[in-house]
C-alpha cells in the first residue's frame, strides 16, 4: 500500500496541489447525484473538502492517519464538515449507503492482486443506495512508458516545489516495471542543495489495461455505463490518458 510515501502529508501537499479539471469534474457529479457522498483514498481531501462545502454530507476514508489528520486539518481550518475514517478500501462496512462513491487520482492502482480490487469493488457495491453512481480514475498505461522504467533514477521537474522550512524542493525518481504483477516499482528521492535525499520513499503503482477493467468491474458487481478518456468528457480511446470510468451496481 506504499504507506512510508503518504506518511508526509505536507511534503505530499506541496508535491501535488490539487485542484484543477478533476476537483470541477467530481465536484460536477456529485451535485447532479446529490445525497451522501463516500471518496475512498481520500488522502487529505483535495476533492472531497470542496463537495462538502457544497453541502453534501461527506465521508472520506483513506487507509493513512497522516494523511487524514491533514485532510481534518484543511477542513476546520475551511469550516467544512467531514467524516474522516481510517479503514481499507479493500473491505470495509460503514453501516450505511451513498448516493455518490468515489476512487479518485490512481488511488485504486495501490491494490495490486485481482482479488483485492474485485474486493474493494464488491466492498462499494454494499455501500450503493438505489440509483447511486460510483466513479473512479486510473491511467491509461502506455506500453512504451512501462518499457522504460529501466531502474534509472532521473529528475521529475514538473513536481518541483517550495518548502516554506527547506526551500526549494527536487524530485527524483527510479522505477523498475513488473510485468508479469502489472506493478510499476518506484522510488521516489526528495532533496534540496543542503539536504540531498531527505526523504526516500517507495511507491508501488499497479496497471488496469482496459480489456481487464469490465471483467474486474463486472466480478465485483457492478457494471461499467461508460469510460471517458479525459475529463472533459472525450470518449475513451487508444491515445487517451485516463480510463474514467462511470459504473453502477449489476
Amino acid at each position: 500500500m506504499s504507506e512510508a510515501f503518504y506518511s508526509h502529508a505536507r511534503l505530499y501537499d506541496l508535491m501535488f496541489p490539487g485542484g484543477g479539471p478533476a476537483v470541477d469534474f467530481y465536484r460536477a457529479n456529485a451535485d447532479r447525484q446529490g445525497g451522501r457522498v463516500l471518496e475512498l483514498g481520500c488522502g487529505t481531501g483535495h476533492k472531497l473538502i470542496p463537495i462538502a462545502s457544497d453541502g453534501h454530507p461527506c465521508v472520506g476514508l483513506d487507509f493513512s492517519s497522516d494523511m487524514l489528520a491533514e485532510a481534518q486539518r484543511k477542513a476546520n481550518g475551511r469550516g467544512v464538515a467531514v467524516e474522516w475514517m481510517q479503514g481499507d478500501m479493500r473491505a470495509f462496512d460503514l453501516g450505511r449507503t451513498f448516493d455518490f462513491v468515489f476512487i479518485a487520482a490512481n488511488s485504486l492502482l495501490h491494490l495490486h492482486e485481482a482479488e483485492d480490487l474485485v474486493s474493494c469493488f464488491r466492498s462499494v457495491r454494499r455501500h450503493l443506495a438505489p440509483g447511486a453512481q460510483f466513479v473512479f480514475d486510473v491511467f491509461n498505461p502506455s506500453v512504451r512508458l512501462l518499457a522504460e522504467a529501466d531502474g534509472v533514477r532521473r529528475p521529475r521537474a514538473s513536481l518541483s516545489f517550495v518548502d516554506p522550512d527547506r526551500g526549494k524542493v527536487s524530485v527524483d525518481v527510479a522505477e523498475i516495471y513488473d510485468a508479469p504483477a502489472q506493478v510499476t516499482r518506484g522510488t521516489w528521492h526528495l532533496s534540496t542543495s543542503c539536504e540531498p535525499d531527505f526523504l526516500v520513499a517507495p511507491l508501488e503503482i499497479r496497471s488496469i489495461f482496459p480489456q481487464e477493467l469490465p471483467l474486474l468491474v463486472s466480478l465485483g458487481g457492478l457494471r461499467l455505463v461508460e469510460r471517458f478518456g479525459d475529463w472533459s468528457g472525450r470518449p475513451f480511446a487508444v491515445d487517451t490518458p485516463l480510463q474514467l470510468c462511470i459504473c453502477e451496481s449489476a
